[in-house]
């Protein structure tokens, strides 16, 4: 039997934004821009769907404003366990990525993944974080100290990498090692350099690994910060780099593919790139180089 898996990403603009305003309006206005499509992923059939990076707020890294630690949540929580609601409602599998709080003045940005039917599975904390003009995040989360693990739901395993750890192609190939056959990556990146990034590094990382990736990234801009336009463009890439489906750059809305999960094991019986790696040769990788 084919193994034929149906995908979802999310992207959206983040309804309220004004660090005047209370976290819980602005969390729950997230929320109810999110739930209609969550709804509308259930009812076309999704069995895995992800949400972008911190999908319950604002992306508030711009900023140094310990206003925004409130936003935080215990994973699992009270966000979280909503998500697994319908996850099990619809028997859809979820990646929910949350701002976590795991202790008094600890946190991370986390994805927590709930199987078809609203099981938590685990979690993922972003490992690379940027400390830039622009994206304070070393302000705000801790880096991940969970590495690379993978999450077996009904219909696929499934990993995890938040925004920045793209640019990593040391976590992808870990993640591929594992038994991932999805790697979700959700994001909030802004046009520019990174739009060019975009759709290189994730197509790159699916043909080197030989799996299927789902890129989700936020739309609209966001004041105060004004940092630049998210400009959406979630999508679907297979083990052979093609893209499935792509979102576009400006709408809220959910992007959906077919994905064949038998393509895994066809494309690397001819792209041998796991049986050909040389892992006792790359010692100087795990060295403080250069």
């Amino acid at each position: 039997m084919p193994r034929r898996v149906v995908g979802g990403l999310i992207q959206a603009a983040a309804p309220l934004t004004d660090p005047a305003l209370p976290i819980e309006k602005i969390r729950q206005a997230a929320i109810d821009v999110h739930i209609p499509l969550v709804e509308e992923a259930g009812r076309r059939g999704v069995q895995v769907l992800g949400l972008q990076e911190v999908f319950n707020g604002p992306y508030f890294c711009p900023s140094q404003d310990a206003h925004w630690y409130d936003l935080a949540e215990p994973v699992p929580g009270p966000t979280t366990e909503l998500m697994a609601q319908y996850a099990r409602t619809y028997q859809m599998a979820m990646v929910v990525p949350v701002y976590e709080r795991e202790q008094a003045g600890v946190y991370y940005n986390t994805a927590a993944v709930y199987d078809a039917d609203g099981t938590y599975l685990g979690k993922y904390r972003k490992n690379h974080i940027p400390h830039t003009s622009g994206f304070w995040e070393k302000y705000f989360f801790k880096p991940g100290n969970l590495g690379y693990p993978v999450f077996k739901t009904r219909c696929a395993t499934i990993g995890v990498y938040i925004c920045y750890d793209r640019h990593f192609p040391e976590g992808a190939r870990i993640l591929g090692l594992n038994g991932a056959e999805i790697v979700f990556n959700p994001s909030a990146t802004v046009a520019g350099l990174s739009q060019y990034l975009w759709k290189l590094e994730q197509p790159a990382h699916a043909v080197a690994n030989g799996y299927f990736m789902g890129c989700s990234n936020r739309v609209g801009t966001e004041a105060p910060w004004n940092i630049g336009r998210f400009y959406g463009s979630s999508y679907f890439v297979d083990p052979r780099g093609n893209f499935l489906a792509i979102g576009s750059e400006d709408k809220t809305e959910l992007v959906v593919a077919e994905m064949d999960l038998d393509l895994i094991e066809e494309v690397r019986r001819v792209w041998q790139f796991y049986r050909d790696r040389r892992p006792e040769s790359y010692g100087a990788m795990v060295g403080q180089l250069p």
